[in-house]
């Protein structure tokens, strides 16, 4: 019984850890910002598995005081998401970090346009997808293994074509390992929102079809309710993602 009783408890602890990551700090054309810096990090790696939550938008139960910066990014400029297993950033060697390598799904960046970054609500905002990482059938490697293998660092291109302006930037990992049925994807607290201002955008920019959070995502997606074991070809959830 007491044989059992630890089996239990390594595999409740495994169940725990699996696969949280937070989202905490940007770089801007490998410049970086600071941990915590223009980023609503969340207190909690927590999941969220309900996808008409409001959390959803930029997740909740931030670090305070929220920093009040505002990350210049020229149009066109590489930034990366910064990830790490808690909401301190990387605390050093840690075979979880950034997240546990048998966490499995995709990574997501958004954008919507708000007339200020640092604005408190974030309901009914407008989100264009600018970059996904989901299932690659060559390798068979999925965005969580790409952002592991890079050591937290999710690297994407803001499209020189839309308009300059104040801009709130939604990046997600999404976990799939419990995802046969709904609710069953994880959204961890990677799942949050960095405040940017983008310069040097062009005069006549292009428009973006938009969606909105809650309500991009369905509990039927595909991407949403799916077997990461024996993957054949699989679909992110949401949007086309934007080009120029």
């Amino acid at each position: 019984m007491q044989y059992k009783n630890l089996l239990f408890t390594f595999a409740l602890l495994a169940s725990l850890s699996h696969g949280k990551t937070v989202f905490s700090a940007v770089s801007v054309n490998s410049v970086d910002q600071g941990h915590g810096v223009g980023v609503r990090v969340p207190s909690s790696n927590a999941a969220i598995t309900d996808l008409f939550s409001p959390n959803l938008i930029c997740n909740t139960g931030f670090i305070q005081p929220v920093s009040q910066t505002i990350i210049k990014v020229p149009a066109g400029a590489n930034v990366t998401a910064q990830f790490h297993r808690t909401s301190a950033g990387y605390l050093g060697p840690d075979p979880s970090d950034p997240l546990d390598p048998t966490n499995k799904g995709p990574v997501i960046a958004y954008l919507a346009a708000v007339p200020s970054a640092t604005q408190v609500s974030v309901t009914g905002l407008e989100w264009f997808k600018i970059w996904q990482d989901g299932y690659d059938t060559k390798t068979f490697q999925w965005g969580s293994d790409h952002l592991f293998i890079n050591h937290g660092n999710a690297t994407f291109t803001i499209p020189p074509c839309i308009a300059s302006g104040q801009y709130l930037l939604r990046v997600e990992s999404i976990g799939l390992q419990n995802a046969n049925n709904y609710p069953g994807a994880q959204f961890y607290a990677s799942m949050s929102c960095a405040q940017v201002e983008i310069t040097g955008g062009p005069s006549t920019p292009q428009i973006p079809e938009t969606v909105s959070f809650p309500g991009a995502y369905s509990p039927s997606d595909s991407g949403i309710i799916t077997n990461t074991i024996g993957v054949v070809s699989y679909t992110v959830p949401g949007p086309d993602t934007f080009t120029c």
